[in-house]
C-alpha cells in the first residue's frame, strides 16, 4: 500500500467502464454517455454531494476524448489563474478546464471565464456542492448544462469496498476478511472519499497482524481513535450544518447558536448558512408561522449587504427565531406526494371546464365550459373539481397541528364540507 498516495486516489477511475454510480447520466443511452461518445461535449455544471465523483468524472471525460485537461480550484485560484489557461488553451484543441467548486469562485472570477467558454476556447467543467442556480452567474450558467449527480447508494459502496479490499490484499500480500460492512456505510454516508478514507485507516490499523479482520467494531474503534486525520479534507463541514438544521429543527435555540458558532469561527460561507436557514424555513416551519421565511429571507439578503463581522448577529437572530418557531412540513409533504402521484400517473388531461379558452374554437368544443367564477359566488367560493377525473379528490394538504394551520383547516372545512377529508 502506498503511503503517500491516499487509496481514494490510487483507486481513482480513468474510464466510464470503471466509474461506479450515476447510471441515470452514464448508462447506455443516458444523457451525459450519449455526448461524451458522440464527442459533442457541452460546458456543464456537475452538481452534487462531496465524494460522488464529480473529479473523478471530469477526468475521465478528458480522458475518453484525449483533450488537454487544465484544473483549478476555486479556493486557491485566481481571475489570474483562469486567465492563464485561457492563454495555453488557444494553442490547443477543444481543451477542457475542470474548477472544483467552483460555486466559491467571485462574480469576477466567473465573468472571466465568459468569452472562452462562449468561443470555444475551453470547454468548461465546473463542480459543485451548491446549488448553481444560487452560486453561478446567470450568463455562465446560461452557458452550461446542468447535471445533478445523486448520493451513491449501497450497492454502489459494496461495489467499492469489494475493489478496494481486492486493491489492498494485492498490494499487502494479507487476507483481508471483510465480516460487516454496516458501520463503513453508515460513515460514509454516501461518500466515496469517507468509505475510501475508513477502510484505509482501519487496514492501516491492523496491517502487522497475519489476518485482517473488519468489523463494525474494528471500524468504530479505529475511526475514532483517528478521527482528526479523518475529518482532516473539511467532511466536518456536512456534519456541522447538518447538527444546525436538526437543531433548529428540534427547536433547541441554544444548540443552534452553538453549531452557528462553530461555523462562524471555522470560516463557512455565511450566504452557506443563511441560504439554509431560508430552506428550512420553508420546509420545516412553513405556514405555521409564514412570517420565517420572510425573516430568512431578508437575513440572506442582510448577509450581502452588511458582511461580517456584524454579519453574525442577523445570523444568530434568525437562527433563535427560527429554532423558536412552531414546527409544520405539511407543504413539503405536500409537494412531494403530488410529485409521486404526478410521476406515476403522468400526463393527466385537464378537465376542460377549467381549461383556457382563448378562441372561439376551443369555446365551441367545451373548453372553459360550466366553469365557475368563484368571485361571483358567495365568500367568494363555488364548490367546484380542479383536479383531474382520475385523481379527483385526492388530498395531498393536510394541515398541521399548530395554531395557525388548525385556522386553515377550520378554513378549508367551511369551504369543502367533508371534501379531501376537511
Amino acid at each position: 500500500m502506498a503511503k503517500q498516495t491516499p487509496l481514494a486516489e490510487l483507486l481513482r477511475p480513468d474510464s466510464l467502464e470503471g466509474y461506479i454510480g450515476q447510471e441515470h447520466l452514464l448508462g447506455e443511452g443516458a444523457i451525459l454517455r450519449r455526448s461524451i461518445e458522440s464527442g459533442n461535449l457541452p460546458s456543464m455544471i456537475l452538481w452534487g454531494p462531496p465524494g460522488v465523483g464529480k473529479t473523478t468524472l471530469a477526468f475521465i471525460i478528458s480522458q475518453t476524448l484525449s483533450r488537454p485537461f487544465y484544473t483549478l480550484s476555486a479556493i486557491n485560484s485566481g481571475v489570474k489563474d483562469v486567465r492563464g489557461v485561457i492563454e495555453s488553451a488557444k494553442n490547443e484543441s477543444s481543451a477542457i478546464l475542470f474548477i472544483d467548486e467552483i460555486h466559491r469562485f467571485s462574480k469576477s472570477q466567473q465573468d472571466s471565464l465568459l468569452g472562452a467558454v462562449e468561443t470555444g476556447i475551453i470547454t468548461l467543467i465546473g463542480a459543485t456542492t451548491e446549488n448553481p442556480s444560487f452560486e453561478v452567474i446567470s450568463p455562465l450558467l446560461s452557458r452550461c448544462q446542468v447535471y445533478i449527480l445523486r448520493p451513491l447508494d449501497k450497492k454502489h459502496l459494496q461495489a467499492m469496498i469489494a475493489g478496494a479490499l481486492a486493491h489492498l490484499e494485492k498490494a499487502l500480500n494479507k487476507k483481508i476478511e471483510i465480516e460487516e460492512d454496516e458501520a463503513l456505510l453508515r460513515i460514509s454516508g454516501g461518500d466515496a472519499r469517507k468509505l475510501f478514507n475508513a477502510i484505509e485507516l482501519v487496514v492501516k490499523s491492523q496491517q502487522n497482524a497475519r489476518e485482517i479482520s473488519i468489523t463494525n467494531h474494528a471500524v468504530m474503534e479505529t475511526i475514532q481513535q483517528n478521527m482528526a486525520i479523518y475529518d482532516k479534507a473539511g467532511e466536518q463541514h456536512y456534519d456541522i450544518i447538518s447538527a444546525f438544521i436538526k437543531s433548529m429543527r428540534g427547536s433547541d435555540p441554544n444548540a443552534a447558536v452553538y453549531w452557528l458558532a462553530r461555523m462562524i469561527e471555522g470560516g463557512e460561507d455565511p450566504k452557506f448558512i443563511a441560504r439554509r436557514m431560508l430552506i428550512l424555513a420553508s420546509e420545516d416551519i412553513g405556514n405555521a408561522n409564514p412570517n420565517a421565511l420572510l425573516l430568512a429571507n431578508a437575513c440572506f439578503d442582510a448577509i450581502n449587504k452588511i458582511g461580517w463581522p456584524e454579519g453574525r448577529i442577523i445570523l444568530s437572530q434568525t437562527a433563535v427565531y427560527l429554532a423558536t418557531s412552531s414546527k409544520s412540513n405539511s407543504t413539503y409533504l405536500a409537494i412531494d406526494e403530488a410529485l409521486a402521484l404526478v410521476r406515476k400517473t403522468g400526463d393527466l388531461p385537464v378537465p376542460l371546464h377549467i381549461r383556457n379558452a382563448p378562441t372561439q374554437l376551443m369555446k365551441e368544443i367545451g373548453y372553459g365550459k360550466d366553469y365557475k367564477y368563484a368571485h361571483s359566488y358567495d365568500n367568494n367560493f363555488a364548490d367546484q373539481e380542479f383536479l383531474p377525473e382520475k385523481i379527483k379528490n385526492t388530498k395531498f394538504y393536510d394541515p398541521g397541528k399548530n395554531a395557525r394551520e388548525e385556522e386553515t383547516r377550520r378554513w378549508l372545512k367551511s369551504r369543502w364540507k367533508g371534501k379531501y377529508g376537511y
